[in-house]
């Protein structure tokens, strides 16, 4: 009996740099780059005529302009990406709740039990969004989660793909093993440092050579390849922690890293404020050339929430942390959060240094 398509997943078509093309439209049909104001910025993201040229998130915008030149490149804008991804959302909540968002411009859905089929929930959910926003999305369908994710990136952009069952597992044995949920970079690497470069591959290990490699996460991988994921949709989720962290050309330069820390500090404002919420426990990360990670934490009698005051904050918990190497990331966040819409309680007692 085929196992039923229950799981979707959408994902936004390079949502930043398209939502500059719709209120831009003369930057359509040209290499367009979204990122930092400077040389020293990192690429967010990219339209498919940037990444034709090699350009991919996270890669220092020196680095993208050495492989394309030509290309536009403009600053984000997070208000702007919020507020169209809460159009987007409302078109999504209007045909279930059942959603799991994932990121600013990703979500899963669990499509069981409704009249439309899959192909039908896809294609009006396509149709509303470009009628309500002009964007594109690529959707894909399956019967869990890991394999929803996969068929949405199967025919970017403005894809829809559906796996089923009887596909499996011979369709994902021509793909990499990076694109496997749980394979990482380092994975990836353990895996070609043995020979093991694509899916079938993979697939011939045996289930105890993988949790040899990888431990739990290995029997995780064992699984998924084979169709197996247990994995739900969480309606909710309660956000921990808020926070922004980027990687960068390494650098030792303070007066840079002082720069970063307050473009982080006010992303941060603006995200907390589009959820509403505040928190008590600020966190400073760095991680080093040599990929070493530090963090240094503090609690306060109060809540924050806007960018002077979490900058200001952070700068001394950074002034307070030790490095000797260059730098490649740097990160700031919050934690003990709580809704502000919620009565604020006066906490006593010392603040708490980690």
């Amino acid at each position: 009996m085929e196992t039923s398509l229950d799981f979707l997943h959408l994902d936004m078509d390079a949502f930043f740099a398209a939502v500059e093309e719709k209120d831009n439209p003369k930057l359509k049909g040209h290499p367009v780059i979204v990122g930092g104001r400077s040389d020293r910025g990192i690429v967010t993201t990219c339209n498919y005529e940037a990444r034709k040229y090699g350009i991919h998130s996270a890669m220092p915008i020196f680095m993208a302009k050495e492989r394309c030149p030509h290309g536009i490149y403009v600053p984000g804008r997070m208000k702007r990406y919020q507020e169209i991804s809460k159009q987007v959302f409302q078109i999504l909540r209007g045909i279930t709740d059942r959603i799991e968002p994932l990121s600013i411009d990703e979500a899963y859905m669990d499509i069981s039990g409704m009249e439309k089929s899959p192909e039908e929930i896809a294609a009006l959910i396509k149709a509303r969004v470009m009628t309500e926003t002009g964007l594109t999305l690529s959707i894909g369908v399956s019967f869990n989660k890991f394999l929803a994710k996969l068929a949405s990136d199967w025919n970017k952009p403005d894809g829809f793909m559906k796996i089923t069952q009887e596909m499996m597992p011979e369709i994902l044995f021509p793909l990499p093993v990076s694109k496997v949920y749980g394979i990482g970079s380092k994975s990836r690497k353990r895996l070609n440092d043995i020979g093991i470069y694509t899916v079938e591959e993979l697939y011939r290990l045996p289930e105890d050579f993988l949790m040899d490699m990888f431990g739990r996460g290995g029997k995780e991988i064992y699984d998924r390849i084979r169709g197996v994921d247990r994995r739900i949709v969480t309606t909710t989720r309660e956000r921990k922690s808020m926070g922004v962290e980027r990687t960068f050309r390494e650098t030792r330069d303070k007066k840079l890293l002082m720069e970063r820390l307050r473009e982080y500090s006010m992303e941060l404002e603006k995200d907390l404020e589009s959820r509403n919420i505040h928190g008590r426990t600020l966190t400073v990360k760095i991680k080093d050339e040599d990929f070493h990670s530090h963090t240094r934490s503090r609690t306060f009698n109060h809540y924050i929430s806007h960018g002077e005051e979490i900058f200001n904050l952070a700068s001394i918990l950074f002034n307070e942390m030790e490095w000797e190497k260059s730098l490649r990331l740097l990160g700031v966040s919050l934690s003990n959060l709580m809704d502000r819409s919620m009565e604020q309680l006066s906490f006593l007692g010392e603040e708490k240094i980690q």
